[in-house]
């Protein structure tokens, strides 16, 4: 039997009483959820959608402006979605990673990165300020070169973002060796802007501080259509109705109330598993005492972590897309993918094959073309959105949030100057070439991980253009 085979079979081996469902959802503790909008109401600005993104409005509009009467809508749970599905870290960068923002703002990222900075400072407050327990801490973020080819592209993106006032410290093979053992490292950079958090508990915790603030938060009350009301705007639920002067949009992945944002955004599947909790001499021979978020350096890469019980979370490398597909698809179980993401869990640490895998599942992540997160307004600027954050939002929906409230408002700030606020993603084009794009485009990612970077004449023409594809 091939290398490949038995490592295909000792994954699915380690798969066989995995728990189908987020390991963050599944833990006691979960809140029961609020009931549903019945009857007709008014309010000063409705939330649609009560993910971190949405709690996050929720929470600064009565921060910056504690008169607003404020109504939180979500339409299953709060945390069922993307909140409690993702990996936990809580990184700086409100332009998915240095390297994004420096190609394409490169004029102001310097101040984009201090936004940043500032802007996962002020999470923290806030976490500390509501008391919230939800496992944070500012661990930082390992990210490791699997490849020899890896360790040149690390090396320049050290040398890039010093140049924009952005420290990170680059390590020999040896020196990440030092904080966690796995015979795949060859390099590394140690990143001081991250932490890690339970993002159920965060986004549970969110919505505690919200409603202590005087938000009205109902759960199970999907909105289903945004109609004109004079100088204001209704939200219909299957229950009710909201008159409202202002709404804001932050439903991620979710089929969009403004149908224009279907071009802009594609739902993405992302697998996770989490394993039982390690061993003592399985931890001691890892080491990890850091605790450190780590992603490797692939194009289709890895992001894992220790939970507060010492499991791994390990995620990634497959982004799955299929026209039509939503959160609460079929696609978020996929043993054959969740079983290669297990094997590529044993390359990268040997010590836990024989760990059982007691957790598996995946998430929608509302991918754009330029990978981080924009906005817009509708209806006379009486409705504003923020989507797009392509897997790293836990910590940039908090500054997204601020920019939605300051379209609202009408308020000019340094966040609605930026260039990156003003702008949009280039548009997807529309099914069917929509899906052989991106069916193209994952082909061509993966190739181009096998030849030592090497990227096809496809990939080439995308990086011309400003678009890509990213797990």
């Amino acid at each position: 039997m091939s290398f490949a085979a038995v490592a295909s079979a000792q994954g699915r081996a380690a798969l066989r009483e995995a728990r189908h469902e987020p390991y963050w959802l599944a833990q006691p503790g979960r809140p029961a959820a609020r009931p549903a909008l019945e009857g007709i109401t008014t309010a000063d600005l409705v939330v649609v959608g009560a993910g971190l993104s949405g709690l996050w409005t929720a929470v600064r509009a009565k921060q910056r402006r504690p008169d607003l009467d404020v109504v939180l809508l979500e339409g299953g749970r709060i945390a069922q979605s993307a909140s409690g599905r993702n990996g936990g870290f809580v990184a700086s960068s409100i332009t998915h990673g240095y390297s994004n923002g420096i190609e394409r703002w490169p004029d102001e990222f310097t101040r984009l990165y201090q936004l940043g900075v500032d802007n996962l400072a002020a999470v923290e407050a806030t976490i500390g300020e509501f008391g919230i327990d939800c496992g944070y801490l500012r661990t930082g973020e390992l990210d490791v070169a699997t490849a020899e080819h890896q360790v040149a592209h690390l090396q320049e993106h050290a040398r890039s973002a010093a140049a924009h006032g952005v420290e990170l410290e680059l390590l020999t093979a040896d020196q990440v060796q030092a904080h966690v053992a796995s015979p795949l490292y060859r390099a590394g950079i140690f990143d001081p802007q991250v932490a890690i958090v339970d993002p159920a508990r965060l986004a549970w915790g969110l919505a505690r501080a919200a409603e202590s603030l005087g938000v009205r938060i109902h759960e199970h009350c999907p909105a289903d259509r945004l109609q004109s009301n004079g100088a204001g705007m209704s939200v219909h639920t299957f229950g009710g109705r909201i008159d409202t002067a202002r709404v804001a949009l932050t439903t991620a992945a979710h089929a969009p109330l403004l149908r224009r944002l279907n071009a802009y955004v594609v739902p993405v599947f992302d697998h996770v598993v989490v394993t039982a909790p390690l061993p003592a001499d399985v931890l001691d021979d890892i080491g990890w005492a850091q605790r450190q978020g780590i992603g490797d350096s692939g194009n289709q890469f890895h992001y894992y972590r220790l939970t507060d019980d010492n499991r791994i979370l390990f995620g990634g490398y497959d982004a799955v897309y299929k026209a039509g597909e939503r959160p609460g698809s079929h696609l978020e179980r996929d043993d054959d993918l969740t079983a290669r993401l297990v094997t590529h869990l044993h390359q990268t640490f040997p010590q836990t094959i024989g760990v059982p895998v007691e957790f598996a599942w995946a998430g929608a992540i509302d991918t754009c073309s330029r990978f981080s997160a924009f906005w817009g307004t509708a209806y006379g600027s009486r409705v504003a959105y923020s989507l797009g954050f392509t897997g790293l939002g836990v910590g940039a929906s908090r500054f997204g949030a601020d920019v939605v409230l300051d379209l609202l408002l009408g308020e000019d700030t340094e966040r609605t100057r930026l260039k990156m606020v003003r702008s949009k993603p280039l548009p997807f084009p529309p099914n069917p070439i929509r899906q052989i794009g991106i069916d193209l485009t994952r082909r061509s990612l993966a190739k181009a991980d096998e030849q030592q970077g090497q990227r096809d004449l496809w990939l080439k023409t995308l990086d011309r253009l400003g678009l890509g594809f990213d797990s």
